[in-house]
């Protein structure tokens, strides 16, 4: 499979109607909101939430086919997080896995100041969650039902991440989680 990521401008109107066109028309369960509406989407690209320099939207093709989105959040950090959108038609295909090593390729190839990249989802995706795993991020975080959920409990969410030099070198600095800490 050959994987391109593409910089999106949503000044622009093609942009901007292919993002409004997706987040509106595919259902992503385990993001905040699963569905969005037209004007919901058009106040966040209004309000800068896909624009730089915090942000960066890329478009994601694989086979020169539209498949999904990632969004770069919090790029005046050293630690920017990843919003990672796929078509419906295009889940389950290992696409999520390619993307996540591609993903990180472009980060720290783009931008140099960054130190670490940041994902951030619910306990019960594990597709994304195996990805993350497979490409050597770190689980680094589990908080209990503090992801909101449309219609019922929350979910724990739970929190990834991936060092420079851990993926430059193909290597995983393990998560020490023992502090020596007892009640």
């Amino acid at each position: 499979m050959e994987l391109k990521l593409h910089p999106m401008d949503t000044t622009g109107p093609s942009d901007r109607a292919v993002l409004i066109e997706f987040l509106t028309t595919n259902r992503f369960p385990f993001h905040v909101s699963s569905t969005s509406t037209r004007d919901a989407i058009e106040r966040r690209i209004d309000d800068g939430a896909f624009s730089a320099p915090e942000h960066a939207l890329l478009r994601v093709d694989v086979d020169g086919a539209f498949t999904g989105i990632v969004v770069l959040d919090d790029l005046d950090d050293s630690a920017p997080m990843i919003d990672v959108r796929l078509s419906e038609r295009s889940r389950g295909q290992g696409i999520g896995t390619v993307l996540i090593r591609v993903l990180a390729d472009h980060v720290f190839a783009a931008f140099p100041d960054v130190t670490r990249i940041e994902a951030q989802t619910r306990d019960d995706n594990v597709a994304m969650r195996r990805s993350l795993v497979r490409n050597g991020w770190v689980k680094e975080a589990h908080y209990r039902r503090t992801w909101p959920v449309d219609d019922g409990a929350p979910r724990d969410s739970v929190a990834y991440g991936i060092l420079r030099e851990d993926h430059l070198s193909g290597t995983t600095t393990p998560f020490l989680s023992d502090d020596g800490l007892t009640a």
